[in-house]
């Protein structure tokens, strides 16, 4: 070939490439902002000590006690936040005195889910004061439950090296009472509870800029309920119900991924999807990270690494909507040698760590 006619077929196949379409470059990911945390209380010197030679650096805490008077003062949030300062640990978050995860018939302050005034408006002019405190304190977020039968779970099962799992089987289940002392709950009654809830309390979250967690029902039951009760924060479509029910930035969950997992039957494929329209819409302010092994009415609760989903998908997916909080171990396995569950909770820790390095190391 004559060197004219080489450099002129060069050029040619060279300006044919440039005219080609090319491919659309990939958007590049935002910065890995999401940290392991943890909600281990008491919050002393103790349990600070253990989260931080455990590599924690934020927490979800758990003031003092505010006792009669019903509601955290500025003070009480001041010395916990101040407390975990001293150990270098970040106070991100606080679990509310009541709206615990705790059963209805054991739990001292329930007007709230029991629909009962003038008490649950006491009880929602307490958590204005508690909210108002976060803000003049610099706490950013407070997490609750809106339960009322609590954690559901029937006979524990075998684990790996002699340990136990919390387990749920719908169709070994007793209900025992058949109701509960909040009687007949319908999907109607629930949600009138927790819309006046949520009407009352978000717009002073909004005004303080202080973000209010729900954790989902846990584990969602049949639509004619469990003791008499529905559960409606039990299936992906009333969590996406429920924060349409306030328009705000603050209002959002403490979604626990084996919670959510514990609503599908599909957990390993499906809870991706959950993840994205959550997460899409920002309304994700912690995450407990832990994994279940079954589908929704059975499932057990097991190590991160040896349940149905696969974490680190999960928490590519986390980042993927640009998750900027804490992700906490959860409902660890149980053992005779581990009664506190401590070497529970430092397994999480550390598996979660690893995998918030190899994302980092993938860039």
């Amino acid at each position: 070939m004559q060197r004219r006619s080489f450099i002129t077929g060069a050029a040619a196949a060279s300006a044919a490439a440039c005219a080609a379409p090319q491919p659309e470059p990939k958007p590049a990911r935002p910065p890995l902002k999401m940290h392991v945390g943890a909600q281990r209380g008491p919050t002393d010197s103790g349990m600070l000590q253990f989260l931080k030679r455990h590599g924690v650096n934020n927490c979800c805490g758990f003031p003092p006690d505010p006792g009669e008077r019903g509601y955290w003062l500025p003070e009480d949030l001041e010395k916990t936040r101040d407390l975990c300062a001293e150990h270098g640990v970040s106070l991100d978050m606080v679990a509310l005195p009541f709206l615990a995860s705790s059963h209805i018939d054991r739990e001292k302050r329930g007007a709230i889910m029991l629909g009962q005034s003038p008490e649950r408006d006491k009880d929602i002019d307490d958590i204005h004061k508690m909210i108002e405190a976060c803000a003049k304190t610099s706490i950013p977020a407070f997490k609750y439950n809106m339960s009322i039968l609590g954690v559901l779970r029937t006979e524990r099962t075998p684990g790996r090296g002699g340990s136990t799992y919390s387990s749920w089987r719908l169709d070994e289940a007793q209900p025992d009472p058949p109701l509960t002392r909040a009687g007949r709950v319908d999907e109607d009654a629930a949600w009138e509870r927790i819309a006046y809830f949520l009407e009352r309390v978000i717009p002073v979250a909004n005004e303080f800029k202080i973000r209010a967690a729900c954790h989902p029902h846990d584990p969602g039951v049949p639509p004619e309920g469990y003791q008499g009760a529905a559960r409606v924060l039990g299936t992906p479509e009333g969590l996406y119900k429920f924060m349409e029910i306030e328009k705000s930035p603050y209002h959002g969950f403490n979604l626990c991924l084996g919670t959510t997992a514990e609503m599908l039957q599909d957990p390993a494929t499906e809870i991706h999807e959950v993840i994205r329209r959550i997460g899409s819409e920002k309304k994700i302010f912690n995450i407990h990270f832990r994994n279940i092994r079954g589908r929704r009415d059975r499932f057990e609760e097991v190590y991160p690494d040896e349940g149905d989903m696969n974490m680190a998908a999960v928490a590519q997916t986390l980042w993927d909507v640009d998750y900027p909080y804490m992700l906490m171990p959860d409902h660890v396995p149980l053992h005779s040698d581990d009664p506190d569950r401590r070497q529970g909770f430092a397994y999480g820790f550390g598996y979660i760590k690893g995998i918030l390095q190899a994302l980092r190391e993938r860039g």
